[in-house]
């Protein structure tokens, strides 16, 4: 009978517990391709959103008035994950889908989306909330904008709900426009510390 649980590169088992203390050591999980094993990485420099220097692209404001988007959160989180991993090169294999899901189900992961008109998925992302600091995992959209346009509605329910820090992980030219800056793994460190010093912050 095969084995069902999920396991790292090296062969060690991986539970949702083993995610979220690798997220307070700094750490998390990706791997190579959609089929491929979990491996471990803490970058040496990660980039960060803090609200003071947060800024929203001024053309995304122009597009953000005419309202084209209508926004949920938590409504189909295993959809938006399945639908980041939707790409010919992916981080994000079916272990990592599996674990994230199981991760929200238990109430530490969340997702936003963004929906069109017509009804449809326009756009999404998800993340992790550890203590008052929001890890940012992965984006989609099929329509344009909709994925900035979740970003913008992220920042929005983090500063009302009390979260400090948004983690963005990898710099990129798309969240470098809304105040990305990078950061060594030392002021990580301490930034994580004061973020746990705080209390877990309530999503809801």
């Amino acid at each position: 009978m095969p084995d069902p649980t999920i396991r790292d590169v090296d062969g060690h088992p991986i539970t949702p517990e083993t995610v979220l203390i690798a997220y307070q050591q700094r750490c998390f999980p990706m791997a190579e391709t959609r089929g491929g094993p979990i491996a471990w990485y803490r970058p040496n420099r990660r980039a960060v959103i803090t609200w003071d220097r947060y800024s929203v692209p001024r053309s995304l404001m122009k597009t953000l008035k005419h309202e084209p988007f209508r926004f949920t959160v938590d409504r189909c989180c295993g959809e938006v994950i399945a639908a980041c991993a939707e790409r010919s090169e992916t981080w994000i294999s079916h272990d990592v889908e599996a674990l994230y899901g199981e991760l929200h189900r238990l109430g530490h992961v969340h997702s936003v989306e963004a929906w069109s008109a017509d009804g449809s998925l326009a756009g999404g992302l998800y993340g992790l909330a550890l203590g008052s600091c929001f890890c940012g995992e992965s984006m989609f959209h099929r329509t344009d904008d909709a994925s900035k346009a979740c970003v913008v509605h992220l920042v929005a329910l983090l500063q009302t709900r009390g979260f400090q820090l948004l983690d963005c992980q990898q710099q990129t030219p798309h969240m470098q426009r809304f105040g990305a800056y990078e950061i060594t793994d030392r002021t990580y460190a301490k930034m994580l510390a004061a973020s746990a010093s705080a209390g877990p912050t309530p999503w809801r």
